[in-house]
């Protein structure tokens, strides 16, 4: 069943009645009552700016997730000992 409300009056205290012509009236001021749209321009507006701030965390979450093991580890990398040493010694003259 769709929403119908009464622009002028309260809407806590709105009651329906109905005309001898089948159409809903306001109880409290007699006024015709208006059809509550479903979805209105505010609220796709707003879902849509949501959208655009969420989507990307989204993104690159599930990218994360799907790359997890072809990540580098550069800062974890152990230099290898005898490379070290081999440049030291030929450093060194005798």
């Amino acid at each position: 069943m769709s929403k119908y409300y009464c622009p002028y009056c309260n809407s806590k205290y709105q009651f329906r009645s109905i005309s001898n012509t089948g159409k809903l009236l306001c109880g409290l001021c007699g006024e015709e009552m208006i059809k509550k749209s479903f979805i209105n321009i505010k609220q796709i507006i707003s879902f849509t700016i949501v959208l655009t701030f969420v989507l990307p965390l989204i993104y690159t979450f599930v990218l994360s997730i799907i790359n997890k093991n072809n990540f580098k580890k550069d800062i974890y990398q152990t230099y290898n000992t005898e490379s070290i040493r081999s440049l030291n010694l030929s450093r060194i003259k005798f």
